[in-house]
């Protein structure tokens, strides 16, 4: 695994960011953008993915930014679930649920994959390390 320094690294983050992007794409869009409420929410869900990612590295532990993930990842089912109500109401065609719902579950899996890698690992964060000698 590359060695990642900063929460931008993170694949999930980076993927979870295209997911968002197309999320208020596809919100601005006909009815979907008269629909507020979903609209509104799970635009949030999208933004949660991400920002938990974020906090959860900033945080400099291991447990902690695990904690985090698992935030992130159940942000990545609300939005999954809010695109089948988008769906159901015609706001997506067939295809264009398909390809935001397929991005959404490859975040997913990367960050179950991500938190698994690190409950393996005997690292304990950045916030554990020893601060350099002046």
């Amino acid at each position: 695994m590359a060695k990642i320094e900063k929460f931008e690294d993170v694949l999930a983050w980076q993927k979870g960011r295209e997911l968002t992007q197309l999320i208020y794409k596809a919100s601005r869009q006909n009815e979907f953008g008269k629909d507020f409420a979903l609209k509104d929410q799970i635009r949030r869900a999208c933004i949660s993915v991400t920002s938990n990612i974020a906090e959860g590295f900033e945080r400099g532990g291991t447990k902690e930014f695990i904690q985090f993930l698992g935030h992130s990842k159940g942000s990545c089912g609300e939005v999954r679930s809010q695109l089948y109500v988008a769906l159901d109401e015609a706001y997506l065609t067939q295809a264009h649920w398909r390809e935001l719902h397929n991005l959404c579950l490859e975040v997913s899996r990367l960050l179950d994959g991500f938190i698994k890698y690190l409950q393996q690992t005997e690292i304990k964060g950045r916030k554990f390390q020893s601060a350099p000698a002046t």
